[in-house]
């Protein structure tokens, strides 16, 4: 079936529905009509409706990511908004944000313009990230009034944090006065150095220069303090040690305005998978040990983590196959993300399948100030359903990215995507 426009009336029939936004499970159909919600309830069929038996399979909102790469501009050769919007629905996302690190960078209201433009195009709901810095180049700040005028959400240098703490402080006041949050790619660039995994006992025997947790925790440190003392809004991307858990953990009982993500791949894998040289592991920050692995997913059940996020980051063949040393860092993760984080969490992790949802769906919208009451009646539907109990083996086949840079080819997941509404389209996976 792949993509297809919605018919005029479409009946979600037998599913249990979850509705995050009010806490609550229950069995009941969904009625839609040219792809909004008419009615949820229990109905008769319609006459001339396309019927989707959701009977033993979760009905639940639309996914939303707030970090990924799409690379337009510049490098559409790697993934374009339509292809990523694609790979989005494959993995049940309706809603993602995109970050600005493109060529050239998200960094004017003319740029973000252009992505606003271009997503009014796509089957998903797309919203652009704006850099904090012109060229990302970290010493002058954006028109980041005149950008959140044109769409921008947030704010990023994402992939080059910004190491002058005045700037940050700066950046941060300014996102104060349009109440949107900053998020700071968290490594301290001299720490770092020209780490391309954590550094540690493997490392070394690997022979690969390392990339110490310190790198993470202490810009973490730095950015908490900087968000406490102006009141601005701090997002922290992708946490990856135990260390910087800790401080988000602790800075999260005096601040309500400090929030954080965690990707599937950090609590998925950890230091030791590297040990077959696979690039598609190199990412940045390092994916690290087992402690800070089962910190993360801690962090995730106790509320420090506030929602989930892919860092979906499309490379070529040519960037991925080559030594660890040169390859670049990144993978994609939007087809994979429930499969994965479902197994992690809810089967290994005893995590309640409404608590996963509520990190993929309601909390990371509230956190960019979107609606996250999608059971609305009359509302445009942003429907995900899904076969939560599922076990199967992630293939290239399943990959609907322009690149297949993935290390979860050959595993195996729990929970796949089955439908995703978005848009007035339908997507099914085959």
């Amino acid at each position: 079936m792949g993509l297809e426009k919605i018919s005029k009336n479409v009946l979600l029939k037998g599913g249990t529905i979850v509705d995050p936004y009010h806490n609550k499970t229950y069995k009941a159909d969904i009625w839609l009509k040219n792809g909004d919600i008419f009615d949820i309830g229990n109905f008769d069929i319609p006459s001339s409706s396309d019927i989707i038996d959701c009977t033993g399979k979760v009905v639940t909102h639309g996914f939303c990511d707030l970090h990924v790469h799409f690379r337009e501009p510049g490098r559409e050769d790697k993934e374009t908004i339509k292809t990523g919007s694609i790979a989005g629905m494959a993995g049940g996302f309706t809603r993602v944000c995109v970050m600005p690190n493109t060529n050239p960078p998200l960094d004017s209201p003319e740029s973000v313009n252009f992505i606003m433009k271009k997503a009014q195009e796509c089957p998903i709901h797309i919203h652009p990230i704006g850099a904090v810095t012109k060229g990302q180049d970290g010493r002058n700040l954006t028109e980041m009034g005149l950008m959140y005028q044109e769409g921008a959400v947030a704010f990023s240098d994402d992939g080059i944090p910004i190491q002058d703490g005045a700037m940050m402080r700066i950046a941060l006041e300014y996102s104060k006065l349009i109440d949107v949050p900053v998020i700071n790619h968290a490594e301290d660039e001299c720490l770092r150095a020209e780490g391309v995994m954590n550094e540690g006992k493997i490392s070394t025997r690997l022979g690969l220069p390392g990339n110490p947790d310190l790198a993470e925790s202490s810009m973490v440190h730095r950015d908490l303090e900087l968000a406490d003392f102006t009141g601005a809004k701090i997002h922290v991307p992708h946490v990856s040690s135990a260390k910087a858990v800790d401080l988000i953990r602790k800075m999260k009982q005096q601040n309500d305005n400090v929030t954080a993500e965690v990707t599937p791949h950090h609590i998925f894998f950890n230091e030791e998978d590297l040990i077959t040289y696979d690039t598609n592991l190199k990412v940045a920050p390092p994916i690290r040990s087992e402690i800070d692995r089962m910190a993360l997913i801690s962090a995730a059940k106790d509320g420090t983590i506030d929602c989930i996020a892919t860092d979906h980051a499309p490379h070529t063949v040519e960037d991925k196959e080559t030594t660890f040393d040169l390859a670049s860092f990144g993978m994609i993760g939007l087809e994979s993300c429930f499969g994965v984080v479902n197994k992690v969490l809810c089967k290994e992790s005893n995590m309640n399948l409404i608590d996963l949802i509520c990190l993929l769906t309601m909390q990371p919208r509230n956190l960019m100030g979107f609606d996250s009451d999608l059971f609305c009646k009359g509302s445009s539907a942003e429907i995900t359903i899904i076969d939560a109990e599922e076990d199967w083996i992630f293939s290239k086949e399943h990959i609907k990215s322009k690149s297949i840079n993935s290390p979860y080819i050959g595993k195996k997941l729990i929970g796949k995507i089955k439908y995703t509404i978005s848009k007035s389209h339908i997507y099914k996976n085959s």
